[in-house]
């Protein structure tokens, strides 16, 4: 039962060229930085990566996509991440947008075994008539277009049919974790963290405080061991590091918030 591993190298020692990943986090927020350097550091190359985003401000997974080890991503948002929207039109990596609330359940599916859902999202658009660009041919032209999918009609309402999603791992940080994989997210951090850890077929969980079994109240688990293989503590000073992406204060005498 006791599930944690002395190292992150340790804990993705059996990572692979072209294996599938889940990833945690929104933003910088909840992010597995240090799994995703140890990824990193075994020089692992064509992933396939399932996530909200692919990094910000350098760090998270535009440490990978920076160093060209990512072939595909599933997700939602490219937002201010210039090298991923650069790579993207340049036709360097497949890129398969799909809307959030869609994405979270294909993850939280994909973990409780159900094949495929369906939903009113996307329903009329590209999402669900096909055509999307998944990856363009470096001159402005589409290489590779999304299929169209599976309509069906529910009580006088289209919806359209997603697929659920699995992955070979998922990498996931939490605030608190035991050694039986009980982890606890902390605010924000508790977004696609607990979806892409249900995904993953091997889980392995980065946290920022490691407690002994019982520690955690039940009724304060927000994802069960059950889904998780892999526990590896961080330092404190891991722990410690929090980007922010963009910083909101009060300054005096101004009219509102203002972002630095």
């Amino acid at each position: 039962m006791d599930k944690v591993v002395a190292t992150v190298a340790e804990a993705v020692a059996d990572a692979r060229d072209g294996m599938s990943l889940a990833v945690g986090g929104f933003g910088l927020s909840g992010v597995p930085n240090e799994l995703i350097r140890a990824v990193h550091a075994r020089g692992v190359r064509d992933l396939s990566v399932v996530s909200n985003n692919c990094g910000a401000l350098e760090s998270g997974l535009a440490l990978l996509l920076a160093a060209g080890r990512i072939a595909r991503v599933t997700g939602s948002y490219i937002g201010a991440n210039k090298e991923f929207a650069r790579q993207y039109l340049a036709g360097e990596i497949e890129v398969e947008l799909i809307p959030q609330g869609t994405l979270a359940e294909r993850l939280r599916a994909g973990g409780c075994g159900i094949p495929a859902f369906y939903t009113p999202a996307g329903v009329g658009t590209q999402v669900a008539d096909g055509g999307l660009p998944w990856r363009y041919d470096g001159h402005g032209g589409v290489a590779v277009a999304s299929p169209p999918k599976e309509v069906r009609e529910f009580d006088g309402r289209e919806y359209v049919m997603e697929r659920s999603i699995r992955t070979d791992f998922a990498l996931v940080r939490a605030a608190r974790g035991d050694r039986h994989g009980n982890l606890v997210f902390a605010k924000s951090s508790r977004n696609f963290n607990p979806l892409a850890a249900m995904a993953g077929r091997v889980t392995v969980a980065e946290v920022e405080e490691l407690v002994e079994p019982g520690a955690i109240d039940p009724d304060e688990v927000h994802l069960p061991g059950v889904f998780v293989q892999r526990v590896v503590a961080l330092t404190p000073e891991q722990a410690a590091d929090k980007r922010i992406e963009r910083r909101t204060v009060s300054v005096p005498g101004a009219r509102g918030p203002v972002t630095v």
